[in-house]
């Protein structure tokens, strides 16, 4: 895989990619490596994003980690998404305000668009914006919409959305641009949890109709 690694202050390195299969790939392969290898045991976060993986390690460790992430970036390939870590699964009614617009641009009905977004299971790619909001990818292709013409002052926490190629579920209340087509009860963010954020890079996530 090609890329470049490049320092990030006294704690961290960035790895660029070339776009998110990679850094997915990139992410698993370093991650295998925090988890299984004494000599990443300075490493202490590893953060995804659409086509960086950043690195966070005691700054003891930082020149070496340098030489090891570009030994990692030449032997990772991205030709597959990694095995998901595990699977959610999210209850969702579908009654959000712009599910009528997004069956209109899709050229789907209503009850169609929810076929699709429950039928097909995405993945987390990386999180970013909001505390526990993550970019889902995967999904079917047809519920790529664009975001609305004018973002929504408020949008309420669990909001089950689509814009571009991602869906995802606003953790918590937060100004948005994304269509909203539903909502679910469940949490997306403990702030007082040891593990606060329901949804991690690597997770899979199948939406179905709430009772």
């Amino acid at each position: 895989m090609k890329g470049r690694v490049l320092g990030y202050g006294a704690e961290a390195v960035l790895i660029e990619v070339a776009g998110l299969p990679e850094a997915m790939a990139l992410d698993a392969a370093l991650r295998r490596l925090v988890a299984t290898d004494p000599a990443w045991a300075g490493v202490t976060d590893v953060v995804p994003a659409a086509r960086t993986v950043l690195v966070v390690a005691d700054p003891a460790v930082i020149p070496g980690l340098t030489r090891a992430a570009a030994g990692v970036l030449r032997r990772t390939t991205a030709t597959t998404l990694p095995a998901p870590t595990r699977t959610v699964v999210i209850p969702v009614s579908y009654d959000g305000p712009d599910l009528a617009d997004v069956a209109a641009l899709t050229g789907l009905d209503v009850a169609e668009v929810v076929t699709a977004h429950t039928g097909t299971p995405w993945r987390v790619g990386f999180t970013g914006f909001a505390p526990g909001f993550a970019y889902l990818i995967g999904g079917d292709p047809r519920l790529r919409v664009p975001r609305r013409a004018t973002p929504r002052a408020a949008v309420a926490a669990g909001s089950v959305a689509l814009a571009a190629t991602y869906s995802a579920v606003y953790p918590l209340p937060s100004p948005g641009g994304w269509q909203v087509i539903g909502h679910t009860a469940v949490a997306l963010w403990d702030a007082g949890s040891t593990a606060p954020a329901l949804l991690t890079p690597g997770t899979e996530v199948r939406f179905e109709v709430a009772p």
